[in-house]
């Protein structure tokens, strides 16, 4: 008698274990929290992404697979998640911040990762950068490179090409044009910034291309109707007030 006692026992938990466990297994997912600061990312991308991986339990959604959706965005940088018990599944993410524009079609975030948008009308105001196939990265540090050297001449960048054979090409916002070629680029953007201090700004802003492709001075092609520069007057000041 004792031993059917303990049976029936043993069945009742075995019961009982099942029934939590089925219970517990079965508990809907009640809230998707999304956290970060988004400002070019939106809610409805993110619950257009989600809808399907959380309308199962919350011990069966699977989290990879939400990782991966939330990922697959093209404004996410990182993402983790995690379930909270007993009904919620917590979103973390961090927003890619865009630099410069990549050709006419993509941006380019901080850290070089390409970013294609639906529409980049909003960001017409960053600067255009091109290069070759997947050389966005290295292309992106040259850039930053060239800005800060145009910088201590208070000039701004508004495009900056590298083309498959390496030469590179800059386009102030003035509309300056800037040949710099394929070799010693840096070297020689410097020495045609050295000599700007010596012209006045009227006359640097009446430059239309400037050709620094050569080994020992540059080129320059002026904008219509600049007058003649009297370059032996710039070159020796003191002979003209000496005369």
């Amino acid at each position: 008698m004792a031993v059917v006692k303990a049976m029936i026992t043993m069945l009742l938990l075995a019961g009982l274990v099942w029934m939590v466990g089925y219970g517990v297994k079965s508990i809907p997912i009640k809230y998707v929290r999304t956290e970060g600061v988004f400002q070019y990312l939106s809610k409805d991308e993110i619950k257009t992404a989600l809808q399907p991986l959380v309308m199962s339990s919350f011990f069966d959604a699977d989290m990879q697979a939400i990782h991966q959706a939330v990922s697959e965005l093209a404004w996410v940088d990182t993402v983790s998640v995690k379930r909270v018990w007993p009904d919620a599944i917590d979103i973390k993410i961090r927003e890619k911040k865009p630099y410069v524009r990549w050709g006419q079609h993509s941006l380019v975030s901080t850290r070089g990762e390409i970013i294609t948008p639906k529409n980049i009308d909003q960001f017409k105001y960053l600067p255009i950068l091109q290069g070759p196939d997947q050389q966005q990265l290295k292309t992106l540090e040259i850039m930053k490179g060239v800005n800060t050297a145009l910088a201590d001449q208070s000039m701004k960048m508004a495009e900056f090409a590298i083309n498959d054979r390496w030469a590179w090409k800059i386009k102030l916002t003035t509309g300056l044009e800037i040949l710099l070629g394929r070799n010693e680029q840096l070297k020689k953007l410097q020495r045609f910034l050295k000599t700007l201090e010596v012209l006045e700004q009227e006359q640097v802003e009446k430059m239309a291309i400037v050709d620094l492709r050569y080994p020992n001075g540059y080129a320059v092609s002026w904008k219509p109707d600049t007058e003649e520069i009297d370059w032996k007057k710039i070159a020796d000041p003191q002979h003209e007030i000496d005369g």
